[in-house]
């Protein structure tokens, strides 16, 4: 019972982890181009993906996106040939940017708000691992001030200072019954901040490659929130109800660098290589101020290891009012063997995307992507739960924004 109510507190962070549930998603224009970024120099997202490039923007911007995230994993039990199914519940990523600096300047300030991490899963209560996990809802909001500096006419940097907010919202059967006769139920929610960096450099070459690198800080999240036991009676002085929680989770760092390459005025060609440092994430530890014999303060070993994602796009402006683009990559799972789980059905994967941009007006864009991403089959065992089985996953991702710039 004690090893089946720690696994609440897994979900937590760990969804958040995921080498797929890391949302790259904080740019229509570099989504559409493969989610690269780092060294090019597209629009306002710039602030997120190389503070180091915005000082170099020739105009201003104020822009907003929103990218509904359908999240579809199935599930086969080892030895069987059934199958469940997530339902198609749709999360909302979103982005706002800011950019603004005097024409004649060196420097240009920003504002990013984003949603790194998070998403939405929901397995049911009738699936066979709803001890496990039956639903979870994580939301986490980046808000970065940016100052970004042209040293030369060739060469730019800037950092900005990184604050995370975070929700969470998660429900789990328990295997005994509640005041109905029915399963137990246990429901998490609360909330999380966190602070770290963000900076860049980002460098014209003789050639005309741009290249950009940039290194995106861990930033250590500190949850506290309130869990809820729904069980019979009798049982309520083993399930200390409500209770509170705290937990401190790092947040990994991550490394990227960046090319664009420019073959006509028409093409820009981009190519970004990212390292994601997963190695902090080897224990995760929990306080509750009220404990019993059933639920005591944890320290559960992860054994997370480093990934890397490889991203590719392109442009093409076809007139002055439409640009095409495309693009996709490949990025390595971060969860190792014996701690996947539903909560981060994690595995390697690829990625296709395309996009359109068109100019509205003088000086309003509408930009539009969208994204299918497929997570390979990955059989295994989850050590801490003994949840056998087969996952495959595949992320269905839309978006658009508008940005007004002058």
């Amino acid at each position: 019972m004690r090893k089946l109510l720690l696994l609440l507190w897994l979900a937590l962070p760990v969804y958040a982890f995921s080498q797929g549930f890391q949302v790259n998603l904080e740019g229509e224009k570099q989504i559409g181009m493969g989610h690269t970024g780092t060294g090019t120099l597209l629009d306002g997202a710039s602030v997120f993906f190389n503070p180091g490039a915005v000082a170099m923007l020739p105009e201003n911007y104020i822009q907003g996106g929103i990218s509904p995230l359908v999240f579809e994993s199935e599930f086969n039990p080892s030895g069987t040939s059934t199958e469940y199914h997530t339902a198609n519940k749709i999360a909302t990523p979103f982005t706002f940017y800011g950019v603004w600096g005097p024409k004649s300047s060196i420097w240009k300030l920003g504002l990013g708000i984003y949603t790194p991490f998070g998403g939405l899963t929901d397995w049911g209560d009738t699936w066979q691992g709803k001890y496990v996990l039956e639903s979870l809802d994580l939301k986490t909001i980046y808000f970065q001030p940016t100052l970004s500096v042209r040293l030369t006419d060739f060469m730019s940097i800037g950092a900005g200072f990184v604050y995370n907010h975070a929700d969470i919202d998660l429900t789990q059967a328990i295997p005994i019954t509640n005041s109905n006769g029915g399963d137990g139920q246990a429901h998490l929610s609360g909330t999380g901040k966190g602070y770290g960096w963000n900076a860049g450099i980002y460098i014209k070459t003789e050639s005309g490659v741009t290249v950009g690198i940039t290194h995106r800080s861990g930033v250590s999240t500190t949850f506290n929130g309130s869990a809820d036991f729904a069980v019979a009676p009798s049982l309520q002085s083993n399930f200390p109800s409500p209770n509170s929680f705290n937990s401190t989770v790092p947040l990994p760092a991550t490394n990227s660098i960046g090319f664009g390459f420019y073959p006509s005025p028409k093409w820009t060609l981009a190519l970004d290589l990212n390292a994601v440092s997963w190695h902090v994430f080897k224990t995760l530890a929990f306080d509750y101020k009220s404990t019993s014999p059933a639920l005591a303060n944890t320290a559960i070993p992860q054994d997370y290891q480093d990934a890397l994602s490889l991203r590719a796009g392109a442009q093409y402006k076809s007139s002055d009012k439409l640009a095409w683009r495309f693009g996709g990559g490949v990025a390595s799972a971060a969860s190792p063997d014996g701690y996947v789980s539903p909560q981060v059905p994690d595995a390697n994967r690829f990625y296709f995307t395309g996009g359109i941009g068109y100019k509205l007006a003088n000086h309003l864009n509408l930009d539009a992507s969208f994204e299918f991403e497929h997570l390979m089959p990955r059989t295994q065992t989850t050590i801490s739960t003994q949840l056998s089985g087969t996952y495959e996953t595949n992320v269905y991702i839309p978006g658009i924004s508008l940005s007004y710039h002058w």
